[in-house]
């Protein structure tokens, strides 16, 4: 039992040595450094502040050079050297302001020390001068106007304690004291220039805020404007293609014995409908999701991605449908195919769906041909169609394909040309170049697919 207490007092002692070791390492990296912190500017003239530190400086050097070497009976020199250190310092706080204290409390100890050896000195102020006072004054101002507040308060602490150090433990004979009034000074200094450092650094993150602010109400008006396209894209369109369906579906109930010819071809309506539909949910989910990278899940599940996009090995598939929808179509290809980076194929696609349903709208009786060749250095993309054998009938498009398109060609830094031909057709040609790609285009922009009847047959420039 008797070994208990001094147990304890030693685990004590090493407690409270580990408590000082933390505090010197805090002192140790706040202080002990020579980290730049240059001033700013002026808002309105911008090396006013500057200018204004340099000209106290200059006051300083004459001031304390003058009061050390007449009223300490300092040597010229060796005063001009303490009055020096105080004013360097002063400007040297508009860059480094923790070495500028530093160096400032470093030239006031050094001045007291040799006024304390000073036997004819009499009744001198001590052991700050009234410029050197004023030097620190600036030091600590411009210190607390840049550095965290711990660092400006173990600063004050530790100038306070460098006062009483001199004037309370070291002391002198027939002097003035300044110390209570220089760290009444240093406090009152430290406190302002700590408000207006809080006071900035609270201008600041409020405008950091605001433009977070005006960031989410942007993100926030860009999702309800796209919820409300979903809501009308489901209530319009959703609704027509679902009657296309059913409608499909039925006629041949309500006709006698009816062809198969009929049967197929109401088959196909009826199919390209429910593909239709698959496509807008599709789309109704991006644009209700958040992030249009992934779609939403079903009930109780986890959000997945998109559904993968069509490629060129889907174009055989797309000819067919448009062939069953009496569209006359030829293909072919040349070159060596070779793997295309995911934009190509995707572009390439819907380029050519566009093309041929443009030819469906603008030009009945007409026939297609598809054309790819693959090249080196990319793909190109030719699809034409004859002259058309009737007028095409009045379409409600908005005229939006070729911009469509040349955005897809533009987003591969391609380029497409879409002009008239010579015997009345029309052509529609596109280079997309691989090196170009980028994968991120595979993300299909959301064009509409109408188009204005008026376009069929006119230059480049117009939207067909």
């Amino acid at each position: 039992m008797s070994r208990v207490g001094p147990v304890k007092r030693r685990g004590e002692r090493r407690t409270a040595w580990g408590r000082v070791e933390r505090v010197l390492g805090v002192l140790h990296d706040d202080l002990w450094t020579w980290r730049a912190d240059p001033l700013p500017p002026s808002v309105w003239l911008r090396w006013l502040p500057h200018g204004l530190v340099c000209l106290a400086a200059v006051g300083v050097l004459i001031g304390d050079a003058a009061q050390l070497n007449d009223h300490s009976k300092l040597r010229p020199e060796f005063a001009f050297l303490i009055a020096l250190g105080q004013a360097a310092a002063m400007i040297l706080a508009l860059w480094r302001p923790v070495p500028a204290w530093w160096l400032s409390l470093a030239a006031t100890a050094v001045g007291a020390s040799a006024v304390l050896m000073q036997r004819e000195a009499y009744k001198f102020v001590w052991p700050w001068t009234s410029a050197g006072l004023i030097a620190h004054l600036f030091v600590l101002l411009l210190l607390a106007l840049r550095v965290r507040t711990r660092v400006a308060v173990e600063v004050l602490a530790l100038s306070a304690l460098a006062t009483y150090i001199l004037q309370g433990l070291i002391g002198a004979r027939n002097y003035q004291p300044t110390g209570q009034l220089a760290v009444i000074l240093f406090t009152v200094v430290v406190v302002l220039g700590i408000a207006l450092h809080g006071r900035r650094e609270a201008r600041t993150e409020l405008a950091q805020q605001t433009s977070l602010t005006a960031e989410e109400r942007s993100r926030r008006t860009l999702l309800e404007e796209r919820s409300r396209i979903a809501r009308e894209l489901h209530d319009v369109v959703a609704h027509h293609m679902s009657v296309i369906s059913i409608q499909a579906q039925v006629a041949p109930l309500l006709v006698e014995n009816p062809p198969d010819e009929l049967k197929e071809n109401l088959a196909g309506i009826r199919q390209n409908a429910l593909e239709a539909l698959t496509e807008l949910r599709r789309v109704l989910g991006v644009l209700r999701s958040e992030h249009p990278d992934v779609l939403e899940a079903s009930e109780g599940g986890d959000p997945v991605p998109h559904a993968p996009q069509p490629t060129l090995d889907r174009l055989d598939a797309l000819v067919e449908n448009t062939r069953a929808a009496g569209l006359t179509i030829t293909t072919g290809t040349s070159g060596t195919r070779r793997p295309l980076p995911p934009g190509v194929e995707l572009s390439a696609y819907r380029i050519v769906q566009e093309a041929l349903s443009n030819v469906l709208r603008h030009a009945p009786g007409a026939s297609a041909r598809v054309h790819l060749t693959h090249l080196p250095i990319g793909l190109r993309v030719d699809v034409s169609n004859t002259r058309p054998k009737r007028a095409p009938a009045p379409s409600q498009g908005a005229g939006h394909g070729l911009l469509g398109m040349r955005e897809r060609v533009a987003m591969l830094d391609g380029s497409l040309t879409a002009h008239s031909l010579p015997g009345g057709g029309y052509q529609v040609a596109a280079f997309l170049p691989v090196d170009a790609a980028e994968p991120a285009v595979a993300d299909e922009p959301a064009h509409p697919a109408g188009d204005d009847p008026s376009a069929r047959h006119i230059p480049e420039d117009d939207t067909r």
